[in-house]
């Protein structure tokens, strides 16, 4: 249900979260009757969701989860997005995104902190700084997941500039305080963002525009940012990426009448974009992709050097992946703040040597404006998510909390994903397309009590792009509860750690020889 707050759902009358088409449920009928299934769920039965579609209880045992999902799972060789959404538009399947289908979605924070983290990195790795003091930031999208674009930079004290072709987007953004101004036109926006940069003032800029003319534009005009990316949903062609010409609902007409027409158009677009984010990296941009498929989108439409741009995870975020780090969630089932506010201060006092942890949460604290259930999300490792889980179960224990609280995380994580075009993209050991490990992390998480456990195909890169895992573990106050966080919350992100020691990392392999799990010597 959270899932769906119209606070937090792209698109709730049509059950779709996030990310193109993710989707809660496969329909509404399937939505009223897998909530109909929870309600009456025992407590050793445990509940099974095939692609949004509830399709059994079975008695299981306390410690099982309450849960197990699978969503758009497809024979490899029928892996291809013309045989899935046709299966999907005959009722046979569901596209969970990740967290969508998962139900583990909070809004635009969860993407809003990874987006911290990755320009955290770029600033470290690129810059030599710890933030974008001075620096300015040009991508396109203010959707679900790019409309954190925002206000991630200026967190960091940077400047963006963001560009998108429809103006419920940027009002939105504008609304939620994720997004600080609307310019007029782009010398508007240029102007502004010069003028921001020149006093080293954080500033946020929305651009009422398609970014395959703003940014050719801005090559044109001899600007050069010093970042660029795209956060566009362009993984999925048909809905995605508006091609330029187009409003939204002139979009919407066209792929009605003619959608083989309207694809090429998309391609066009996106192959326009492509280019120029390569030639602003040839003036000397940062530029990365950042997930979404837009490389593999751009190539496919002729830029044979599209993968020059590289990926966001190789380049910034394996390190993290590498000591088992990752985006780590927690929700207040009780849905009032001062809970969520409760445990900030736990961070803070427990885990605030960590400064940039602790910048964080200060920073959420007060500008994050909450979607549906209140919620909180940073990146936690190996060992830590253990004892933080420990620690909240104390608190609701104590009544210093007012209700459970479900502990969750992204799909998008260290030992839970193969996807090769972001995730596990040029791996040390060339494991990039190997898809065990996602299987094992939702084995051992179904093993080690998760309350619900998740498998999906093509989140965030689209199908046949990867597949990937999800869980929750819910802090009930209960001795039971305790021992299920214990387990799951150490053996989640330990799969992390051990698969990129599999791989060779040094980070990983040090961090495995003192590890609570054993790696067999072979």
């Amino acid at each position: 249900m959270n899932n769906l707050d119209p606070e937090v759902a792209r698109d709730p009358e049509h059950l779709v979260v996030y990310g193109g088409r993710g989707k809660a449920a496969r329909s509404w009928r399937d939505f009223e009757a897998i909530v109909a299934a929870l309600r009456g769920l025992g407590e050793e039965e445990t509940l099974l969701v095939q692609s949004g579609k509830a399709v059994g209880v079975f008695p299981t045992h306390a410690d099982a989860p309450r849960v197990l999902i699978v969503n758009a799972m497809v024979v490899p060789k029928w892996a291809t997005d013309d045989i899935f959404w046709d299966l999907e538009a005959r009722g046979l399947t569901m596209y969970g995104q990740m967290t969508a289908g998962s139900w583990i979605y909070i809004g635009t924070q969860g993407i809003l902190q990874g987006t911290f983290e990755t320009l955290a990195a770029l600033a470290r790795t690129e810059f030599g700084a710890p933030d974008l003091a001075g620096r300015w930031f040009l991508s396109s999208g203010l959707g679900e997941m790019g409309g954190a674009q925002p206000l991630a930079t200026t967190m960091l004290g940077g400047v963006a500039l963001i560009v998108d072709v429809d103006p419920r987007a940027i009002e939105r953004r504008l609304k939620g305080r994720y997004l600080d101004e609307k310019a007029a036109d782009l010398d508007d926006a240029l102007e502004q963002v010069q003028r921001a940069v020149a006093a080293r003032e954080p500033r946020s800029v929305g651009l009422l525009g398609n970014a395959a003319d703003v940014f050719p534009e801005i090559l044109r005009r001899k600007i050069t940012p010093d970042v660029v990316s795209d956060q566009t949903a362009a993984h999925d062609l048909m809905v995605g990426y508006i091609p330029r010409g187009y409003t939204v609902e002139q979009a919407a007409e066209a792929r009605r009448k003619d959608p083989v027409a309207y694809r090429l158009g998309v391609q066009a677009s996106i192959a326009l974009e492509a280019r120029a984010i390569l030639g602003l990296r040839a003036r000397g941009a940062k530029a990365f992709d950042y997930g979404n498929n837009f490389r593999t989108q751009a190539r496919e439409a002729g830029v044979a050097d599209a993968f020059d741009i590289e990926g966001y995870v190789p380049r910034y975020i394996r390190p993290l992946f590498e000591v088992g780090s990752g985006p780590f969630r927690w929700v207040a089932l009780s849905g009032e703040a001062n809970d969520i506010a409760r445990i900030d201060r736990l961070l803070l006092s427990e885990f605030g040597q960590d400064e940039h942890l602790a910048r964080w949460i200060r920073l959420a604290a007060e500008k994050v404006k909450f979607q549906g259930l209140p919620a909180r999300i940073c990146y936690m490792g190996y060992g830590e998510r253990e004892r933080f889980g420990h620690r909240v179960n104390d608190l609701v224990r104590d009544g210093e909390l007012s209700a459970p609280i479900a502990i969750g995380r992204d799909h998008h994580d260290t030992g839970s994903v193969a996807s090769p075009y972001r995730e596990t993209e040029a791996m040390r050991d060339g494991s990039d397309a190997i898809a065990d490990w996602p299987i094992l992390n939702a084995l051992l998480n179904v093993a080690s009590g998760a309350t619900w456990v998740s498998v999906h195909h093509g989140g965030g890169t689209g199908i046949g792009n990867s597949i990937h895992a999800g869980l929750v573990v819910v802090a009930d106050g209960t001795p039971e509860a305790d021992r299920r966080l214990g387990r799951t919350l150490h053996n989640d992100p330990g799969l992390g750690v051990a698969r990129h020691a599999d791989a060779g990392y040094p980070a990983s392999l040090e961090l495995a020889a003192r590890a609570k799990f054993r790696i067999p010597r072979r």
